[in-house]
C-alpha cells in the first residue's frame, strides 16, 4: 500500500498535479502549500485537545474581525448603523471581537495554569502586550460605533489620556483620528506581535510539562479537527449576529437637546460665555482643550447667525457695555435660563446675553450650530466641541447614569442598556482599581494600571510570583487523565492490577 501511494503521487506530479488534484502552480496550491508551511506538525499527546486549539482559534476570529471590519470601513458609518445588512455585518464585528477576548482571556488561563512562561518568557511576554493593544484596538472601535456608549466611552477615554499626559497626541472624541488608530497603527502592530509570537511556538512547539510527574508522547497534529473547531467558531459568532443584534443606543445630539432641553442649553452656553463651564475649568494632568469656549461655542457661532438672518449684532452691544454690566448681564440671563426661562427674540428683550444665547438655541434646532462647530473644528469627524458642549450640559451623566454606565457601576465594561451587560468587560480590572481607590486621579489610576500590567508582563522573571500557579496545582485542569492519554492508560493500568 506504501509502495502504490508512492506511484500514485509520483504519477500526480508527472501528469502535472500536486497529489491533491490541483494543477501544480496554481493559486490554490500555492496558498495551501503557504497554509501548510505554517503548521505545528508534532504536539504533546495532549496538544489536540480543546485547550490548545485557542491560539487558532484567536487566528480564526481575527480573521472575521479583519474580514467584517473592512467592509464596515467601504461602505461607511450611515451603511453600518442604518441598514439591515450594515447592522448584520456590525453585529458579526462585535461578537467576533467578545469571541476574541473571551478566547484571548481562556489562552492566557491555560499558559498561565501550566506555568508555559517559565520555558517560553519571550512568547508570554509578547501575549502580554498582545492583550494590551488589543484592548487599545477594542477601545478605540467602541468610540467609532456612533451612538451614546460610544459617545460616553470616548469622553471617558479622553479624560484617562489626559490624565496620562497623551491627550494631545490621542483625542477620542476625534473620530478621524481614531479611524487611523483602529484600522492602521494598532493593527500593524498587533499583526506584527502576533506574527511573532505564533512563529516562536512553532519554532520552539506547544509547551511541554515542566514537571517529571506528568506523561506525555509526541503524536501528529489534528489539523482537521482544528479546522472544524474553527468553522464552528464561526457559525456561533454568525447565530449570535443573528439572534442578538449588536446594542445601539440614540447617540445625543446638540439639535435634541436645543429641542427638549433649550434651557438647559442656553445655560450652559452662557457659561461658555463667561468661561465658567466644565470645559472652560477642565482641570487633569493636561488641558488639551484650551480653546477660548466663548469664542468657539458662543462669538463664531452667533456671527454666524447674524450673518445669516441679517439680524441686529447682539455681540457688539454686548462688548459695548461695561465691565460690571457684562457681568450683571451674564449673571441675570444664567438666572433667567436656569430657571426655565423661554426662548425669546423679542426687540424688548434688552439683555443682549439673553438674545445672543436664544439665537444659538434656536441655530441649533435647525441643525445649523453644529455646522459651524464642525467648520471651525476643521473636519466633520471631529467631535471634540460638539461632545465637549453636551458633556458641559450635564445631561451626559445623567443619561449614563439612567442607562448604568458610570464608573462606580459598569464603566467601559457596559455595550448597552436593558439586557445588553455585555461589552467591554476585559477592562472591568482598571474600572475596580478606581471603585477601590474613588479618591485617585486618572494619572494615578493609570499609573497603578501601569504597574500591574508591567508586573504581568515580567511574571515569568518575578521569583515566587512565578511559582504561583504551580502551587496552587492549577496544571490539574488541563494535564489530567481526560486529556492526557498515558495518564488515562495508567490510571487502567492501575485498576486492572488492583482487580
Amino acid at each position: 500500500m506504501q509502495d502504490g501511494g508512492v506511484a500514485a503521487t509520483k504519477k500526480a506530479k508527472v501528469d502535472g498535479r500536486m497529489a491533491d488534484g490541483q494543477p501544480r502552480g496554481s493559486l490554490i496550491s500555492e496558498f495551501k502549500g503557504l497554509v501548510q508551511s505554517m503548521y505545528i506538525r508534532k504536539v504533546p499527546s495532549y496538544g489536540n485537545t480543546i485547550f490548545y486549539s485557542l491560539g487558532f482559534l484567536l487566528l480564526v476570529t481575527l480573521v472575521v474581525l479583519v474580514v467584517s471590519g473592512a467592509i464596515m470601513v467601504i461602505f461607511g458609518p450611515f451603511w453600518w448603523d442604518s441598514t439591515s445588512i450594515g447592522v448584520f455585518v456590525r453585529s458579526i464585528h462585535f461578537w467576533a471581537a467578545e469571541a476574541f477576548f473571551v478566547l484571548l482571556v481562556w489562552h492566557l488561563f491555560v499558559v498561565f495554569s501550566t506555568s508555559a512562561y517559565k520555558s517560553k518568557r519571550l512568547v508570554w511576554m509578547l501575549g502580554s502586550a498582545i492583550l494590551l493593544l488589543a484592548m487599545l484596538e477594542a477601545a478605540f472601535g467602541l468610540g467609532l460605533r456612533g451612538d451614546f456608549v460610544s459617545q460616553w466611552n470616548g469622553l471617558s477615554g479622553a479624560d484617562l489620556w489626559n490624565g496620562l499626559g497623551l491627550g494631545y497626541w490621542i483625542n477620542p472624541l476625534n473620530y478621524s483620528a481614531l479611524y487611523g488608530w483602529h484600522i492602521a497603527l494598532v493593527p500593524i502592530l498587533l499583526f506584527g506581535l502576533i506574527f511573532a509570537h505564533y512563529w516562536l511556538v512553532k519554532l520552539r512547539g506547544i509547551s511541554k510539562p515542566y514537571r517529571n510527574d506528568i506523561p506525555y508522547t509526541m503524536v501528529e497534529a489534528d489539523h482537521g479537527k482544528l479546522y472544524m473547531r474553527g468553522g464552528i467558531a464561526v457559525a456561533v459568532i454568525l447565530a449570535f449576529a443573528v439572534l442578538f443584534r449588536a446594542p445601539y443606543v440614540a447617540p445625543m445630539t446638540i439639535q435634541g437637546v436645543a429641542t427638549t432641553n433649550s434651557s438647559v442649553l442656553a445655560a450652559t452656553l452662557v457659561q461658555e460665555l463667561n468661561q465658567s463651564s466644565g470645559t472652560a475649568t477642565y482641570l487633569d494632568t493636561i488641558d488639551p482643550y484650551g480653546f477660548s469656549t466663548a469664542n468657539v461655542f458662543v462669538i463664531v457661532p452667533y456671527n454666524a447667525y447674524v450673518a445669516l438672518n441679517h439680524t441686529a449684532n447682539g455681540e457688539a452691544a454686548f462688548y459695548n457695555e461695561s465691565p460690571e454690566q457684562r457681568s450683571a448681564n451674564i449673571d441675570a440671563a444664567y438666572a433667567y435660563f436656569e430657571s426655565g426661562g423661554e426662548i425669546t427674540l423679542s426687540p424688548s428683550q434688552q439683555n443682549p446675553v439673553i438674545l445672543m444665547v436664544s439665537a444659538l438655541v434656536v441655530m441649533a434646532r435647525s441643525g445649523a450650530y453644529d455646522s459651524v462647530l464642525l467648520g471651525e473644528q476643521g473636519s466633520q469627524f471631529d467631535q471634540t466641541y460638539q461632545l465637549r458642549l453636551l458633556s458641559d450640559t450635564g445631561l451626559m451623566d445623567a443619561e449614563a447614569t439612567a442607562t448604568g454606565l458610570q464608573v462606580d457601576q459598569y464603566g467601559m465594561v457596559k455595550a448597552g442598556v436593558g439586557v445588553w451587560p455585555i461589552g467591554t468587560w476585559w477592562v472591568a480590572p482598571y474600572n475596580l482599581l478606581e471603585i477601590a481607590f474613588p479618591g485617585g486621579t486618572d494619572l494615578q489610576d493609570g499609573s497603578l494600571a501601569l504597574a500591574l500590567f508591567i508586573v504581568f508582563l515580567m511574571l515569568p522573571y518575578i521569583p515566587y510570583l512565578n511559582e504561583i500557579p504551580d502551587r496552587l496545582k492549577l496544571y490539574k485542569l488541563f494535564w489530567n487523565r481526560f486529556t492526557i492519554p498515558e495518564m488515562r492508560d495508567e490510571r487502567e493500568r492501575r485498576r486492572k492490577r488492583g482487580g
